[in-house]
């Protein structure tokens, strides 16, 4: 079986370091599990501009762990930032989330099957709404899991994403 392909949204690479968090551990044991080859780590420039506006120490901190743990970065992508702008016209994601939209259409177009995410208000819930709603189009979202229970699980079930029933070939 060929490893999975994660995305890793801004919210992890806090949480790794925030130990008063409820999903720290877990956060933490994903990042090892990624150190061990279980999975493919990926996230992008948008992240790291959203890593690089945090004050302090910290940011440097979280800025390492893409270095540590060999996370692939993503760059600004034209084709991405087109998507974002077209799950906001079709009413996908809120013209008020589309930055969420932007990550959601970066780890479409690079074809990798989940998003992490701590955001569970908004992230999250962009997500979901969002794969809900291209179920009736074109347009493919990867999945995100919807609980820090998920993340505790990773490592424990199978993961997967069927493209072709998300574009309605299915």
């Amino acid at each position: 079986m060929r490893k999975q392909k994660l995305y890793l949204e801004t919210t992890l690479f806090n949480f790794y370091f925030d130990k008063d968090r409820e999903a720290h551990a877990a956060t933490v044991s994903l990042f090892e599990d990624i150190a061990a080859g279980k999975y493919n780590a990926f996230t992008s420039d948008y992240v790291v501009n959203e890593l690089e506006k945090t004050q302090g120490e910290k940011r440097e901190k979280m800025i390492a762990l893409i270095g540590r743990y060999g996370i692939t970065v993503l760059g600004l992508d034209d084709e991405a930032e087109q998507l974002a702008d077209i799950y906001v016209e079709r009413g996908i994601i809120p013209l008020k989330y589309r930055t969420d939209g932007v990550h959601i259409a970066v780890a479409a177009v690079n074809d990798l099957n989940m998003i992490i995410s701590m955001n569970f208000e908004h992230m999250v819930s962009s997500v979901s709404q969002a794969r809900k709603k291209v179920n009736k189009s074109s347009l493919s979202v990867p999945e995100i899991p919807e609980s820090v229970d998920f993340l505790r699980r990773l490592t424990d079930i199978q993961l997967g994403f069927n493209h072709n029933a998300i574009n309605g070939l299915e």
